[in-house]
């Protein structure tokens, strides 16, 4: 498996973010990770990728112990942050450069570099500073040093948000073409999102996990699409987000 979760617990002073949580991610699966606002998810996520512990429980990646000091498990792991933090005073080909080097890349780091530029459609804009780029370049740039040391697993906290249609579009086809080599659970508001690109969907509220199965068994349990399935659930609306073309 390259992601076990087990029995994973996590308190914020008084507040339980995740209640005894377990699932398990096989090599090659697009797993959809959806919950209400303050769901837990990006706890989770965060506790994966071994940003902060877990107050109990135990979460493997590749193998190896997730945690703040697990550094050679982070080595397995590509992240990319909800709200996608970029130097934007760095051009974008420096920027992946630099963090080619924080990953020890070496000699390997130039061909990296040029190798997921291509990959992420980033050609145009690799002369450009970050501060100056769209938003869907943004998340570009973003996906592009989640990638650049070839993770095995991708872990994408709202990947697509703020984007417009034609950008969800784009950045969409990089997670399909991404996943198919690699590990991905993505966390999205939208329901169209888990539908087009995801085989398997996770479904947390108030800390708890709620569903977690194929989508259209997942829809079968209240008869209806995703959304609906998702409403009934957890008491929330789903947000399909902008009109686009699957």
């Amino acid at each position: 498996m390259s992601i076990v979760v087990s029995n994973v617990t996590k308190h914020y002073g008084a507040q339980k973010a995740l209640d005894d949580v377990s699932f398990t991610i096989p090599a090659g699966e697009i797993v959809g990770f959806i919950g209400p606002n303050g769901a837990g998810k990006s706890t989770m996520m965060k506790i994966i990728t071994g940003f902060f512990p877990a107050d109990s429980g135990q979460v493997t990646v590749c193998g190896l112990p997730a945690g703040p000091s697990a550094r050679e498990m982070r080595r397995f792991i590509g992240y990319l942050p909800e709200n996608n933090p970029l130097y934007s005073d760095m051009y974008v080909r420096e920027y992946l450069g630099y963090v080619a080097d924080i990953y020890s890349l070496g000699r390997k780091g130039r061909e990296a570099v040029d190798s997921v530029i291509e990959r992420t459609g980033l050609i145009p804009e690799q002369g450009k500073k970050i501060g100056a780029l769209s938003k869907g370049y943004r998340q570009r740039v973003g996906l592009a040093q989640a990638l650049i040391h070839d993770p095995k697993v991708l872990i994408l906290d709202e990947a697509t948000t703020g984007l417009d249609p034609n950008q969800i579009v784009e950045i969409r086809n990089l997670i399909s073409e991404a996943g198919k080599e690699k590990t991905v659970l993505l966390s999205t508001h939208i329901m169209q999102e888990v539908e087009a690109i995801c085989s398997r969907v996770i479904i947390i509220d108030h800390g708890k996990i709620v569903a977690d199965g194929p989508i259209d068994e997942i829809s079968s349990l209240a008869g209806a699409r995703l959304e609906e399935t998702f409403r009934q659930l957890t008491g929330s609306s789903g947000n399909r987000g902008p009109s686009v073309k699957k």
